[in-house]
């Protein structure tokens, strides 16, 4: 599938002679050495990523990183030195004036973290100000915008000015104006930094619940790692104009490819990151439901089990068997599992955050079956690699790739206590 946003071998160096100095670090001197030499500030390095059609592509970095300097070189309002920019696979790099400035409104839309509001100007006539500079009549701008409004909520604003809102509404207004053009991609840069925490927190839900809708592909740029974990279906980090590392934030926290990455990530809490598929396993042992109770007992010794798991067809849940309940049925000399199979079992789907299987992870007597909406099995998570904390959350890892050891570690450690609730009864000794 062909990119949204494609980025080849970018370089933005600042300086009056960036094309003297390009040469110059392509050779191998360092960043640090070439501003000493020559006076010229490297501001993006040999920078290659690629966007998908409703991606939420984060780009995260500390102040210096390169991130705002990077995103202002897609829409081109900071000219690159040397590399190449495409949108839908059509390079802009070299774009004339008019065509970019087409691109730039009907295209690229823009959100900064201050709001730029016409303070002169109600709501509704700052949301439709996109519209009006491409020569859209003004009944068509206003409905457009009104409509706009009502998406983001601040309908009944429309007739207000910008000094009667909260920030957090005029961030929202300044998120509709760009909407208002209908672009295809979204460039936000730091668009809730300027914002309290608490109110920060809300704009994060409500993009969230916004591209749920609207399906635009969005750049967003922030030096939150915790802003980038919760918003990017991607993230970038960048350090001294280059990107250190890409990938999903399970990706990031579970496999940090750098130093600088696994420190990023060491105080994170993986709990509301992680989900479910990140730590469940797959079942050592399990029996069918045509099965009988004696079948049942005897994979529970060779397993060392106290319980186990019963399938139906294409590995369909059905609920799981006790070794109590398996004893008093070949006891009773009860032939098949539909009597005693326990359907009241705690199960979850691949995507749950970790955080979530807390209080049903407390709760449960048995591991918690993963399946899905199909109800078919594809892991367990046994209880204490929830309860005990193993997913990594608040350890103080400083080695490169402890982050994945620490992933590695909760399978090992759910592996060795697969299935374990309670030790098995003396009376499943001898039995066949």
């Amino acid at each position: 599938m062909a990119s949204k946003i494609r980025v080849k071998n970018l370089y933005k160096i600042f300086g009056p002679h960036p094309q003297q100095a390009l040469k110059m670090l392509r050779s191998g001197l360092s960043k640090e050495n070439l501003f000493k030499k020559t006076g010229h500030t490297v501001g993006v390095h040999n920078v290659s990523f690629a966007v998908q059609q409703g991606e939420i592509f984060v780009i995260m970095g500390l102040s210096g990183s390169g991130k705002s300097t990077l995103v202002r070189c897609i829409n081109r309002l900071i000219e690159p030195t040397a590399g190449e920019i495409y949108v839908d696979e059509k390079k802009i790099t070299r774009l004339p004036s008019q065509e970019l400035r087409q691109l730039r409104q009907k295209k690229l839309a823009m959100v900064f973290q201050r709001f730029a509001l016409f303070p002169h100007r109600t709501i509704l006539q700052n949301v439709a100000y996109g519209l009006e500079i491409q020569g859209v009549k003004k009944g068509i701008s206003e409905n457009r915008a009104q409509a706009v409004l009502k998406t983001v909520g601040l309908k009944e604003w429309s007739a207000a000015y910008p000094d009667q809102l909260s920030g957090g509404m005029q961030q929202r207004v300044g998120l509709a104006r760009a909407l208002a053009v209908d672009p295809d991609i979204l460039l936000m840069d730091e668009p809730f930094g300027a914002l309290d925490p608490l109110i920060r927190k809300e704009m994060q839900e409500e993009l969230m619940e916004l591209q749920e809708k609207v399906h635009k592909t969005i750049i967003f740029i922030t030096h939150d790692l915790d802003e980038a974990l919760k918003l990017g279906d991607r993230i970038a980090i960048m350090k001294d104009g280059l990107i250190d590392q890409t990938g999903t934030p399970e990706e990031i926290l579970i496999h940090p490819a750098t130093e600088y990455v696994a420190n990023f990530v060491t105080d994170v809490d993986r709990s509301k990151i992680l989900r479910a598929k990140n730590i469940m396993i797959r079942p050592t042992a399990h029996v069918s439901i045509n099965d009988g109770p004696r079948v049942a007992l005897r994979k529970m010794k060779k397993e060392a089990l106290s319980s186990i798991f019963v399938l139906g067809e294409n590995r369909t849940l059905c609920g799981i068997v006790t070794v109590e309940r398996a004893v008093e049925a070949v006891k009773n000399k009860e032939t098949g599992l539909q009597q005693i199979v326990q359907t009241d079992i705690p199960t979850t789907t691949p995507e749950t955050l970790i955080q979530d299987l807390i209080p049903v992870a407390a709760a449960a007597k048995v591991p918690i079956a993963v399946v899905n909406e199909k109800k078919k099995l594809l892991g367990i998570i046994v209880r204490v690699t929830v309860l005990a904390g193993l997913i990594g959350g608040g350890e103080n890892n400083n080695n490169v790739g402890s982050s994945a050891e620490s992933g590695n570690n909760v399978k090992e450690s759910a592996r060795s206590m697969d299935h374990i609730s309670d030790p098995l009864p003396t009376s499943i000794t001898g039995m066949g």
